[in-house]
């Protein structure tokens, strides 16, 4: 059966697995060490790495299990990356663990961002997006522009409904404090919130979400919305298109405390 696990890293990473018992790859490991364990504990072999971009938190444990087990690395076309790497594009599909994996290009938090689709993995279709769509929120645009990451999270948007969202980072309570920011009238975001902050409480991941719940409560995926709309003209009167919006909403999340 397949199987999608996440290993959590340094403070709020999250390195997700798959595996069907014997082989395993995984998504953006920015530390070796939690990989080597987990491969230990479940006696799997890692025979692939899929990296979304360069930052370190991401990358940085790619080295050491490559020289470890000889897996694959798989990564944007674009990117700095610890080479060899096996280079991707908008277009290209990767087979993993007989599934095939779309490639999207997805720039805003880097300029070479990539995010990875499937449309059944164990029933569900799957989406590793790294740093671009966050629950509850999206990547800081550190080397793209609002325009960019704006037709990105449109592009993510439109898969289905139960696509499972994997995040990389565990952002989600701090990314729902903004939201309610924005939407404080949401009812379906104060459930998602309140589900949230049990899952924390027990010592659980709030990933992976589904796209019908973000585009449910994320203020990114929402930006159209009245109700968005409303708030953020409060913030930025002068932000008149979307594009304008999606940025001083952004803005306002970078500033938010």
């Amino acid at each position: 059966m397949a199987m999608l696990h996440p290993i959590p890293a340094f403070t709020d990473n999250y390195i997700w697995a798959l595996h069907e018992g014997r082989h395993a790859w995984v998504v953006d490991p920015g530390d070796d060490a939690p990989v080597t364990a987990w491969l230990r504990a479940t006696g799997v072999q890692l025979v692939g790495i899929l990296l979304t971009h360069h930052h370190a938190d991401h990358t940085g444990g790619v080295a050491a299990l490559r020289a470890a087990t000889g897996a694959r690395v798989l990564g944007p076309a674009f990117e700095v990356l610890p080479e060899p790497v096996e280079r991707l594009g908008q277009g290209d599909t990767v087979e993993v663990l007989g599934h095939p994996f779309a490639v999207l290009e997805v720039p805003g938090h880097t300029a070479g961002h990539i995010a990875y689709h499937t449309p059944a993995w164990d029933g569900a279709p799957l989406l590793f997006c790294g740093d671009t769509l966050f629950s509850g929120g999206c990547g800081r645009l550190f080397e793209g522009t609002p325009a960019q990451m704006l037709d990105s999270l449109d592009r993510l948007a439109a898969l289905p409904d139960d696509t499972l969202v994997c995040c990389t980072h565990e952002y989600t309570l701090s990314n729902l404090r903004f939201a309610r920011a924005v939407e404080p009238d949401n009812t379906a975001l104060a459930a998602h919130q309140a589900w949230c902050e049990r899952r924390r409480v027990d010592g659980l991941p709030t990933l992976p979400s589904t796209l019908a719940t973000e585009r449910a409560i994320n203020p990114f995926l929402r930006s159209r919305e009245p109700a968005v709309v409303q708030a953020i003209h409060q913030q930025c009167p002068e932000a008149q298109d979307a594009v304008a919006r999606f940025a001083a909403l952004r803005r306002w999340k970078d500033g938010f405390r």
